[in-house]
């Protein structure tokens, strides 16, 4: 393999992460980051144009827009010792299989970004099977019914042409967001263990696009959402790794 000019490295001014931690790409979700970095004592650090938080306990990095801005800042959490990451992030729904408010849990991918095709052996960009099961478990535990199956990424939101949403449907894609192949293939290719929980925000498979994420339910569920997610990592619910 053809060795890389620039390498994600721990710099002497940077933490030690803990090995598991939660990536929210959303930037609305990052405005909850404060409230939660006081309730669970977590210190914060430099993180490019993102937010970077940790405890001994586990980490919340975020947010990162798009397939190479999430790439890269995962890369740097990588490099700084995570070693099992829970995205958490918004999505689309391709087919009625999902709607606005559903809990989904991605187990593969269809990449329409540019970014994975520059990590070898992404393959069908799965996640990992030990750490999605205790996601499921701890949310089933918390009172969430979630769904499952493939994900369309793409990296340009505004090209999610009705014959692209009936395409990668028919392909079995419930989903579409701008992160996921490219985390799966960063994760494969550094060798951490990676998974998904995506709130469903919009629904792109009517004849008329309906999106859902600037209601107050819908800001009240991701803020709650994320906030478990939190308070299971804090309290070892995702630690059986």
């Amino acid at each position: 393999m053809e060795q890389c000019i620039v390498n994600p490295v721990r710099d002497k001014r940077d933490p030690e992460l803990p090995p598991l931690g939660i990536f929210a790409v959303n930037p609305t979700d990052a405005f909850n980051f404060p409230a939660l970095a006081e309730m669970y004592g977590l210190q914060q650090h430099f993180l490019f144009h993102s937010k970077l938080y940790s405890s001994d306990r586990f980490f919340l990095a975020g947010p990162a827009v798009g397939a190479p801005m999430a790439a890269m800042c995962l890369e740097k959490c990588i490099a700084l010792g995570a070693r099992y990451v829970i995205v958490y992030g918004w999505c689309g729904a391709v087919c009625d299989l999902l709607a606005s408010g559903d809990v989904f849990l991605p187990t593969s991918g269809f990449s329409e970004e540019g970014t994975s095709d520059h990590y070898p052996g992404a393959g069908n960009f799965a996640p990992d099977v030990n750490l999605m099961g205790n996601v499921n478990k701890a949310l089933s535990q918390a009172g969430y019914n979630t769904k499952q199956g493939p994900v369309w990424t793409i990296d340009a939101v505004y090209r999610e042409t009705k014959a692209k949403v009936r395409y990668f449907g028919e392909q079995g894609a419930l989903g579409v967001d701008m992160e996921y192949t490219a985390l799966s293939a960063v994760a494969a290719f550094r060798g951490i263990s990676l998974a998904a929980v995506m709130l469903v925000s919009d629904e792109l498979y009517h004849e008329k696009w309906r999106p859902q994420f600037n209601r107050k339910t819908f800001r009240r569920k991701t803020k709650q959402l994320l906030a478990d997610l939190c308070r299971e990592a804090d309290g070892g619910g995702l630690k059986d790794l």
